[in-house]
């Protein structure tokens, strides 16, 4: 089997080389940070939610987004000052809204499978990543936003999920630590949580065991392809350089992979849009029985939660587009640890642990998977605030183009033999 090279060790490139070792393919990964899941992959939400495939790309977002543009802690923050990447993102954005529909299907779809994919690796690998299969539950606190909910809620249904209408009361009975009042909500019991952080690292040292070399510390200088149509990978690591040849190259470097990509021939207009969480430390136990089991969607606030084992919760939410900005800033993640308090008022919030990630995001909503321009260029990247959920999906989907590819390519070099 030919040599493989993989950009990027977060959840899309492990999953992905896992997928290829698994089919046979010699594969080896360059990740630039010391250990796997270091970026997007290290502190996110936690939920694998098919429930929350609704894509962005609507005209309410939209006028959401302009009229939240001067308050600082809105769910949705635009920072106005120009630049070309971002501007540019955002007319495509906006050319994607008539796609509305059909992506949304596509993506209910492809989470859906992906959970399987993803539940089986865990199960055959051993993989312990504080699992809960307790469903998500969507809250809305007045009928305007549930009449809205109602009308994605038909999209969802559609494209094969069990998502059902659930009342205050019912509410109360699904998760009895939440306070207050809700108008009614939705309830998806196949969608669950985990810990992102602890899967990626696992699937990594499983993905060793098949035979996966992991490059880390390594900076990818240059790409060229040579005339015998091979890759030359110049990477950089540890004060050291040198080069390795490979026969194909699978682009899963996050939102770093618009530059991979303009190495390689191609526009792959991904944008940084940048997420926070905290993680609450459940130190006693009063707070670890005030604190839900249940994962929860507050669509007002655009705030989500999943209980990470007996002492911790995580709470995540808002998006900023505000380029290549890493900052933890504070009156982000006050509006979280505030939420906190509002709807868990007995859990103790004196040990918050804050994160900021950049989520990797293509205009359309759906990741690019598949094909580059140049032959043996190949991407599984852009997957946005669903990198998780779909990663289990797109890493199959790209291993088995590559795989019916090399059939294909030996299939023509035995008879011309």
């Amino acid at each position: 089997m030919s040599r493989i090279a993989i950009i990027g060790a977060g959840i899309t490139g492990v999953t992905t080389a896992y997928a290829l070792a698994k089919r046979g393919f010699r594969v080896t990964v360059f990740e630039r940070h010391r250990y796997s899941a270091m970026e997007t992959s290290f502190a996110n939400g936690g939920q694998l939610s098919a429930c929350n495939a609704e894509v962005w790309n609507n005209t309410a977002t939209v006028f959401k987004g302009l009229r939240w543009m001067l308050t600082r802690d809105a769910p949705l923050l635009v920072n106005p000052l120009p630049a070309w990447h971002k501007y540019s993102w955002m007319a495509e954005f906006l050319r994607q809204i008539p796609n509305y529909r059909a992506n949304t299907l596509e993506t209910v779809r492809l989470a859906m499978a992906a959970r399987e994919h993803l539940f089986e690796t865990a199960r055959n690998e051993g993989i312990e990543f504080d699992l809960e299969q307790r469903g998500i539950l969507h809250i809305y606190k007045d009928r305007k936003s549930f009449d809205v909910a109602t009308k994605v809620n038909a999209v969802l249904t559609e494209g094969g999920l069990d998502r059902r209408p659930v009342t205050p009361a019912e509410i109360r009975e699904i998760e009895p630590a939440l306070e207050g009042a809700f108008f009614g909500g939705f309830f998806t019991p196949s969608d669950s949580t985990g810990d992102i952080h602890k899967f990626t690292r696992g699937l990594a040292m499983a993905s060793v065991r098949h035979g996966v070399e992991f490059h880390y510390d390594t900076q990818i200088a240059a790409i060229r392809r040579d005339p015998g149509g091979t890759f030359t990978l110049s990477t950089l690591s540890q004060n050291d350089s040198h080069d390795e040849i490979f026969e194909r190259i699978v682009v899963c470097a996050g939102v770093n992979s618009r530059a991979f990509a303009s190495m390689l021939g191609d526009h792959v207009n991904v944008y940084p849009v940048k997420g926070y969480s905290i993680t609450v430390g459940l130190d006693d136990e009063k707070s670890q029985r005030a604190a839900p089991w249940v994962s929860l969607l507050d669509e007002s606030a655009k705030i989500v939660t999943s209980r990470l084992g007996a002492d911790r919760f995580r709470v995540a939410g808002t998006a900023e587009i505000n380029g290549f900005n890493r900052d933890i800033r504070a009156d982000r993640i006050a509006p979280l640890v505030e939420w906190t308090r509002r709807l868990f008022p007995q859990v103790d919030t004196s040990r918050v642990i804050p994160w900021a990630g950049l989520r990797p995001m293509l205009p359309s909503m759906l990741p690019k998977v598949g094909r580059g321009r140049m032959p043996g260029v190949f991407y599984n990247t852009g997957h946005g605030h669903l990198g998780w959920t779909l990663s289990a999906a797109t890493a199959e989907n790209v291993a088995a183009l590559i795989e019916g590819m090399a059939g294909t390519a030996q299939g023509v070099r035995l008879a011309a033999a």
